[in-house]
């Protein structure tokens, strides 16, 4: 049976790193190819540690080795194919379609993982969904913020 949970922690992850990334960076003023290359920095290189953190984590728990096995692909997976969603939007959109393009997409992939686990958890999805919209929404205007000062600050 499908869980959430095997896709919860690496999904959310993924979606909101990577709409902070392009958000930041984009008040950098960084170029198509430094968004890309931090997608797939992020989409790797942290998806790595991030999938051998749970994978410690669950063997800390003590969860059998078929699990904690299932866990770890699972949020590999997981990651990795939001973040290439993530990096085909940027490579297709024009520049100035980009942002908008990259927070609709993400916002409405949380909102569907938030709606999912809600519907698993057999609670409204509604007041889920706004919480978890908001947390997004804070981390990325302070992507934009840090963006802008460095942008102001190393220019």
């Amino acid at each position: 049976m499908f869980k959430t949970s095997r896709i919860s922690y690496g999904g959310t992850a993924a979606i909101v790193t990577s709409m902070a990334l392009v958000t930041g960076l984009g008040a950098a003023e960084a170029t198509k190819s430094v968004v890309v290359s931090a997608l797939l920095i992020a989409a790797l290189a942290d998806n790595l540690t991030d999938s051998l953190s749970i994978h410690i984590f669950q063997e800390s728990e003590q969860l059998e080795n078929k699990e904690v096995f299932a866990g770890t692909v699972t949020n590999f997976v997981t990651r990795l194919l939001v973040c290439l969603s993530f990096i085909l939007l940027v490579g297709l959109l024009p520049v100035s379609a980009v942002l908008a393009g990259v927070i609709a997409w993400g916002m409405s992939l949380l909102a569907a993982l938030t709606f999912l686990v809600a519907r698993e958890r057999n609670i409204g999805a509604s007041l889920e969904v706004i919480k978890h919209l908001l947390g997004a929404a804070t981390v990325i205007i302070v992507s934009q913020a840090i963006g802008h000062w460095i942008s102001a600050t190393l220019s």
